[in-house]
């Protein structure tokens, strides 16, 4: 170790500039020390964090290696193997992190306490006497001031004595502060070389110790064990290269064989038409009511099991019902400006579906599919060859409807071979059949091609049967600048006045009067033809029931639009399933068809308020009825 410099206590008295001027340098020389000794102790800290880190960390991962038994993996969580080789790896890791443990230890008593000690105690202790000398020596340097500014006259003997004293205190203090700070200062000269090399004597020691504790833990017998595994970690990369080759062979193959595939509409003559299939699966678009008339297309993916017509969005675990296709009923319909679209009707009627299919080909072979569900085919021990047998039946169920008198005889014939049903009501969807119509014809309800009107008031409404040509009847036109036209109101001696907002979609002629049905079917059709021709546009009135008559008055002007006699209104229903839809059949006094007396039926939305309606024209008719006994037998 080479000789040290010393400052020179005993010329801390005389105080010379050479003095300061050595004492200079050394507190230069204890800043450096300081300042590396601060960049020292931060790395070395880092050391020991970093350890204290890998020891939790390898703590963690030997806890993780035992737990993963416990795991549920969806694929490949029983692989036995794979769970004993991750249990022997965590006993060595386990043990590893033993080591590190003590390593962490070791580090913060060999390494850490020795440079914090310095650092803490030390240094501080410096520049604590380095501010008392400095204290000490300004204190000198005033005393010595006022005692050179003493007077020569003798009354000052006493404030000169009080100098004097205070020159000998500060002197002997300055003395005494200057003799521990140079001590200290020459002392730090071994301490730096001590509060280096300690630490790193300390870590090197762990660092060996750990090592050795390595050595005895990692025997042989692990060795061979971690020869096995890099073996069978090998033998796994192989088999994956292999795989990975083989899969990047078949992608290239699918992608020159899918290739006229990728078009949204294949050519047919290229990939024909399979009309023989007993099941399906794909996306199609299915439509979905948001409104009276509005409705939106969304994507699903759709599959037959068995009877069953399901549907899965995507990212769902399984499938959902969306119809039984048992002896149900498919066919092509036109719908909007949509292509390749076909409807499904439950075999009661009650449900139906619209989709739509993304090519021609999946469209007529899921309609070919269904056909052949619906027969029930699959359930045959030999479903292709008797699907293809029906083939003739699939090619014209495959044939669009361009009218409604062409889709009722297309539904005529299966409705006709299904046992009578119960009353049921319509879905109120385009295409869709109720179940009621089992037993009666449709023509016997309502005529083909009948005009819809959708207005309330126009000249088409005033040429119709029984309505403004009729005295007394509906379709009177009121007066435009709402004066009644006589002295007295119709209505304001009747016992009941209801009120209703009504909002009015149309109407039409009908044969039949005797049955709910025909409110039904006019329902179904009014709405079909409104989405089909994209009419939005509806009429709101205030439905005011009466004990004489139902009365459309305009909700401005007050002004009676309409006007329907009670007892010309023979029939009146709601929607069995949309409460807000309501008609009634209006019985007119002229016009015959086919030696029939023709009606016209009326059909409203409300808000909710169909049965209200329906009960107020019941009790109106009560009242009139009781009214009309009473004048007979009084």
């Amino acid at each position: 170790m080479p000789g040290i410099d010393k400052l020179p206590i005993e010329e801390a008295l005389e105080d010379s500039p050479q003095t300061r001027s050595l004492l200079g340098v050394f507190e230069e020389d204890a800043a450096a020390i300081s300042n590396y000794i601060n960049q020292l102790f931060q790395a070395m800290h880092r050391v020991y964090d970093a350890q204290n880190e890998l020891s939790a960390a390898t703590h963690l991962t030997s806890k993780l290696l035992k737990e993963y038994e416990k795991q549920h993996f969806p694929l490949g969580g029983d692989d036995e193997v794979m769970t004993s080789t991750l249990q022997q790896f965590s006993k060595v890791i386990d043990e590893l992190s033993s080591c590190h443990a003590v390593l962490s230890t070791q580090l913060a008593d060999a390494m850490m306490f020795p440079i914090t000690q310095f650092k803490e105690r030390d240094l501080k202790e410096i520049l604590t006497l380095k501010e008392v000398f400095q204290i000490a020596s300004n204190d000198h340097d005033a005393a010595i001031t006022r005692y050179s500014r003493l007077s020569k006259r003798r009354e000052n003997e006493k404030i000169k004595a009080e100098v004097t004293e205070d020159v000998y205190t500060s002197r002997k203090k300055q003395h005494q502060t200057m003799m521990h700070y140079f001590c200290a200062l020459n002392t730090l000269q071994y301490k730096k070389k001590i509060a280096m090399l300690e630490p790193l004597l300390g870590y090197m020691q762990a660092q060996i110790s750990f090592f050795k504790m390595g050595s005895e833990n990692l025997s042989e017998q692990l060795e061979e064990f971690l020869t096995n595994i890099g073996t069978s970690v090998q033998n796994v990369r192989r088999e994956m290269e292999c795989e990975i080759e083989n899969m990047q062979q078949t992608i290239e193959d699918l992608e020159v064989a899918s290739d006229p595939l990728y078009l949204p509409d294949p050519d047919p003559t290229k990939f024909p038409v399979h009309r023989n299939l007993t099941r399906k699966a794909g996306y199609l678009n299915a439509r979905n009511k948001t409104g009276l008339v509005s409705s939106i297309w969304e994507r699903q993916f759709y599959f037959t099991q068995g009877g069953n017509l399901m549907s899965q969005a995507r990212g769902d675990v399984a499938g959902g019902l969306v119809m039984d296709i048992d002896n149900c009923s498919v066919m092509a319909v036109d719908c909007e400006d949509r292509r390749y679209c076909f409807q499904i009707t439950s075999f009661d009627g009650k449900k139906s579906s619209i989709l739509q299919a993304e090519s021609k080909k999946d469209y007529e072979e899921w309609i070919c599919t269904i056909n052949n569900i619906s027969k029930q085919i699959y359930l045959s021990e030999n479903p292709e060859e008797i699907a293809a047998r029906i083939n003739q039946s699939a090619l014209e169920a495959v044939t669009p409807s361009p009218s409604f008198q062409q889709r009722h005889e297309s539904i005529r014939p299966l409705v006709q071979s299904r046992p009578t049903a119960a009353h049921t009501s319509s879905t109120g969807s385009v295409g869709s059949e109720s179940a009621t119509l089992s037993a009666l014809s449709l023509d016997s309800l309502v005529a083909p091609d009948t005009p819809i009107q959708f207005d309330i008031i126009s000249p088409a409404s005033e040429d119709l049967p029984g309505q403004a040509k009729s005295s007394g009847q509906a379709g009177r036109r009121a007066n435009p600048f709402g004066e009644s036209g006589g002295s007295k109101s119709e209505t304001e001696d009747s016992i009941l006045h209801q009120l209703f907002i009504v909002r009015f979609l149309g109407s039409m002629a009908v044969k039949s009067d005797e049955s709910p049905d025909v409110v039904y079917e006019t329902m179904r059709q009014i709405l079909a033809a409104r989405a089909i021709h994209n009419i939005f546009r509806m009429t709101e009135s205030h439905l005011l029931v009466t004990c004489d008559c139902l009365k459309l008055i305009d909700p401005q002007t007050q002004v009676t639009r309409l006007r329907f006699p009670l007892p010309n209104v023979v029939l009146y229903a709601t929607h069995q399933e949309n409460k807000r839809l309501f008609g009634f059949v209006l019985k007119t006094s002229g016009g015959r068809v086919d030696n029939r007396q023709t009606s016209i039926c009326y059909i409203f939305e409300s808000n909710n308020e169909g049965e209200k309606i329906c009960d107020s024209v019941g009790l109106a008719k009560q009242i009139a009825l009781h009214a009309e006994l009473v004048s007979i037998f009084f």
